[in-house]
């Protein structure tokens, strides 16, 4: 199954379990119950989001976007960590507001519900686990749907202990809970987005690896305003000032494309843009070349 259509038999199955828990959360008078439901709406819309970013990535670069709209899907996932953020603050106000005026709550039920909920997510789950491992926009999707089952894993103990002890406050101790839950994994897809956004090296990436990979190959002195960065979910480009001696240019594109061959290869960079050069220049470690070059 591809991972369009994974998404969209996901998205359908969430949708479901979110109508069935607001349902069963309003039935047993449950806080942890609709906290989790509310956390399920946002799976939704995760889904929602990140299946919208996985069909806009398909379109081809124009004269406008030259390097595609890949970036719809880190985009889809800043979106949905803001949003899981914001319905987290509004999760725990209300639980901390419960503590002080308690409500009855059905446990057996809140058990039933929440574990047809915790069934439909670990299959959801077991669907994009494969795919969520390359991919930062179903990566946010599936934090959201694991999550959820951890979370709803906690309310089927928590409606056990209710229905055997009758205590009132652990209703709202699940929802804090649930959303310590969803902070711990809306913050790392948020820290790797932004980490895109702002261009930085891939993880698993090291600059000084790469330089000296690059400048062992036959035909190169030295590399130099090195640049890694992301352009999309599994699309890494590179750009470096690469000297080399004074020679034909036939033979410099014979290197081009011996460094682009090693660069794909051992680092899975697909876009190198290179710039040769046969002066002599200082060792220089700033991040961007602003040396003065001598007229050819």
């Amino acid at each position: 199954m591809t991972p369009l259509a994974r998404l969209v038999l996901s998205l359908a199955l969430v949708a479901g379990v979110a109508l069935f828990e607001v349902w069963g959360g309003l039935r047993a008078g449950s806080l942890a119950l609709l906290t989790d439901a509310a956390h399920v709406c946002m799976d939704a819309f995760a889904l929602g989001v990140a299946l919208f970013a996985v069909i806009g990535a398909r379109r081809p670069p124009n004269s406008r976007k030259t390097f595609g709209y890949g970036r719809l899907e880190i985009l889809g996932a800043m979106l949905n960590g803001t949003a899981l953020l914001t319905a987290t603050v509004v999760i725990v106000i209300q639980a901390v507001q419960r503590f002080f005026t308690p409500r009855h709550t059905a446990g057996v039920l809140v058990s039933e519900v929440a574990a047809v909920g915790l069934a439909v997510n670990l299959a959801i789950a077991f669907m994009l686990r494969e795919h969520g491992k390359h991919n930062l926009n179903l990566q946010a999707a599936l934090f959201h749907v694991a999550g959820d089952a951890l979370g709803a894993f906690a309310v089927i103990l928590g409606g056990i202990a209710i229905a055997w002890s009758g205590a009132t406050w652990i209703d709202p101790a699940l929802s804090i809970f649930v959303a310590a839950i969803i902070v711990a994994g809306v913050i790392r897809v948020l820290r790797d987005a932004a980490d895109v956004l702002l261009e930085g090296v891939p993880r698993g990436i090291h600059v000084r690896d790469v330089r000296e990979a690059m400048s062992s190959l036959e035909g190169t002195v030295a590399v130099h305003d090195l640049h890694v960065w992301t352009i999309g979910t599994g699309a890494l480009a590179l750009s470096a000032h690469v000297l080399v001696d004074d020679r034909r240019v036939s033979e410099a594109t014979a290197i081009a494309r011996s460094v682009d061959a090693m660069l794909r290869e051992r680092f899975g960079i697909s876009h190198v843009t290179l710039q040769f050069e046969c002066t002599n220049c200082s060792e220089d470690e700033r991040v961007v070349c602003t040396q003065k070059r001598a007229e050819l």
